[in-house]
């Protein structure tokens, strides 16, 4: 209907309808509906943060998702002036709580606090300097800073410690601004702390501890939420319904080639990482792989109707101890609409995938459709996991949109038994009334495991068995009298437990990696498909690495640390490492250093496994290649040879697995 109303709330629900529907059927003059709604949207004064809110997100859509070239440089010329809006908004003395919100933080005109990690501030204050300081006046109340204060700052404070240590009510202001001279505060102390004799992470760690509260201004700025879209290449304008969840197979599109990945320059990398930290700062998130993403190692995949991925890993010295890691985001026409995290071992891969809210109406089960193909490329990964944090666990907005669906519809599992059981259930209550809603308290008992999509390994049984046999298969055969090998997983199986939540995962604030893993997985297996190329299956039978989890492999090295060496901390890694030396019959006295950390790693929990020192001398290789490999520019590597390690990828699962 034509835009007749002056009341800009009719007008924004007007736009809100036309900006999602595309096509033929909206008949010849819709891109023009848009083209007049836009125009009197523009000569409006917003009165209240809700309803500029909402203008703003139609903007950032209708960028994302142009219906025709002829409204680009309408709504790029609204976003670009969109900074006079808030301004005169601000001047009003409106509440400008409101534009600071997870889902609304971010947009030019407005300020942002946050305690940022290290890294972030380090980084921020660097692209920004002129517009960033120390919010003080939210800081000085911070008993457990004060501690922080007292322990570090004078690690570059001289003599600091006679009021530190012994004082009450210490001026920490005029000591620091004694020290800093013409400086600011922040850059001084964010120097300071890069210069201490540490190791970065150590380092970090210290400057962490202040829990200094920093406000950024992001006035006009391209890093604002408003503005931080870029030219693409080719703009990809939609003239058809957009893409639903319904009509995408998961099966169909993992079957397809690999897409095409290229190889990034440095100097492309770098600017593609920091494009994603500017993509996140904004939006109150610290991600660990956007954080401390290796820009050497970014590749780019074009996959079509405007959507560009960017994936990388991690420089070696920031490598968790055995997955490797991947993190990624996507352009949809230039505009980042999303962001990717993936952690695997062997075959194994959880992803997180986190749409941010203004471009969920688009496209987003064939988007990330196209984020799995790019990942499975990558790592050549069979299982696919959903972090419980992704369908709703300690995730009200994921409940209240039925994530948990979103990802079934796809055709993953719940992997605990229980589960699966309560998720048919309702599947036939909604074949029964297809009206029925799911009620949240099922959804939060559905959001209790991880989720998972099996692709086919192989279609040869006896190649299958071989994947599962562990150290006492192997040598139990070798006894007379014992009985065949146990059948695929027979033993690995048992009861779910202990997996893995979300990562700062994913929607959250910074978190690290270790603190991402919570109980269950759910798995879907793949059926062979009629071609040669791997296929996703119905079939809803348990998977190998239903019950694994890391977590389980370090809670064993931490009971034998306090079973064995009475807790401490450095008994074991040395301990652990000499006798897998030993085993392995190497020295690694002319390793790099982060080949021996990746040793002393990998040998916490290879000293687990029983008669190391009996597997044949090419499987003992195998394992040194994988330890050397983990440090290598492409941490890829090494997680392809962990797939290929039948006895070792046995092992992890004999031991990371609820029994």
């Amino acid at each position: 209907m034509p835009p007749t109303s002056h009341d800009p709330n009719q007008l924004l629900t007007q736009l809100e309808a036309a900006k999602s529907r595309f096509g033929p059927s909206c008949g010849p003059g819709h891109t023009a509906l848009i083209a007049k709604l836009l125009a009197q949207l523009s000569r409006l004064q917003f009165a209240d943060p809700n309803s500029l809110i909402r203008f703003h997100e139609c903007l950032l859509f209708l960028r994302a998702f142009p219906h025709a070239a002829s409204l680009v440089p309408r709504v790029e010329h609204l976003l670009n002036t969109f900074h006079r809006r808030i301004e005169k908004l601000s001047d009003s003395h409106a509440d400008m709580s409101l534009f600071d919100d997870f889902e609304t933080s971010g947009i030019a005109g407005t300020t942002m606090q946050d305690t940022l990690s290290f890294d972030v501030a380090q980084w921020l204050a660097r692209r920004i300097p002129r517009n960033i300081d120390i919010a003080w006046n939210d800081y000085w109340d911070d008993c457990q800073a004060e501690r922080a204060r007292g322990s570090t700052w004078p690690r570059f404070i001289p003599l600091l410690e006679e009021d530190a240590d012994v004082e009450a009510n210490i001026p920490w202001l005029r000591w620091l601004d004694a020290a800093r001279g013409r400086q600011d505060a922040l850059p001084w102390l964010l120097k300071r702390s890069a210069q201490l004799p540490l190791p970065a992470r150590q380092r970090a760690e210290l400057y962490d501890s202040f829990r200094l509260p920093v406000r950024w201004r992001l006035e006009n700025l391209k890093l604002s939420r408003t503005r931080n879209w870029r030219r693409p290449r080719r703009f990809y304008f939609h003239n058809a319904p957009l893409i639903q969840r319904s009509e995408v197979s998961l099966s169909r599109e993992l079957a397809q080639p690999a897409p095409k990945l290229e190889k990034l320059s440095l100097a492309a990398g770098e600017s593609v990482l920091h494009a994603i930290r500017e993509v996140m700062v904004v939006r109150y998130r610290e991600l660990y792989g956007t954080t401390l993403g290796d820009p050497r190692c970014v590749v780019r995949a074009d996959l079509g109707r405007g959507v560009v991925m960017h994936f990388w890993g991690l420089p070696p010295t920031r490598r968790l101890p055995l997955r490797a890691y991947l993190a990624g985001y996507t352009l949809k026409n230039g505009v980042p609409i999303n962001y990717v995290e993936a952690i695997g071992l062997c075959e194994w891969m959880e992803v997180g995938f986190n749409t941010f809210y203004t471009y969920r109406q688009g496209e987003t089960a064939w988007i990330y459709a196209q984020a799995l193909r790019c990942l499975c490329a990558l790592t050549s990964a069979k299982y696919i996991s959903i972090y419980p944090y992704q369908i709703g666990q300690n995730n009200d907005e994921a409940i209240d949109s039925g994530a948990f669906w979103f990802y079934r519809k796809l055709g993953f599992r719940p992997g605990r038994s229980d589960l699966q059981k309560l998720c048919e259930r309702e599947e036939e209550k909604i074949a029964a009334d297809p009206q029925h809603r799911t009620p949240p308290r099922i959804l939060k008992r559905l959001a209790e495991a991880h989720m998972f999509y099996e692709l086919q390994l192989s279609a040869d049984p006896t190649k299958a068995d071989a994947r599962y046999r562990t150290t006492a298969d192997l040598e139990n055969r070798a006894k007379p009298g014992a009985g065949t090998p146990a059948k695929p997983g027979v033993g690995m199986r048992a009861k779910p437990g202990t997996g893995t939540s979300a990562k700062a995962g994913v929607g959250m604030r910074a978190t690290t990696a270790a603190t991402r893993f919570v109980s269950g997985h759910a798995f879907r297996r793949a059926e062979p498909s009629a071609k040669s190329s791997p296929a996703l299956a119905a079939a809803e039978t348990p998977g190998p690495w239903d019950t694994f989890s890391t977590r389980n492999l370090g809670l064993l090295v931490n009971r034998r640390m306090a079973r064995d060496f009475d807790g401490d901390t450095c008994r074991i890694p040395q301990a652990s490492t000499a006798a897998v030396t030993r085993a392995l019959k190497i020295n690694p006295a002319h390793w790099t250093p982060a080949q021996r950390q990746s040793l002393e790693n990998w040998s916490t929990v290879l000293a687990l496994i029983p008669g190391l020192a009996r597997w044949s001398a090419q499987e003992k290789h195998g394992v040194v290649e994988i330890i050397r490999a983990k440090s290598a520019r492409n941490e890829m590597l090494c997680l392809r040879l962990t797939q290929h390690h039948s006895r070792l990828r046995a092992e992890l699962l004999r031991l990371g697995s609820n029994l």
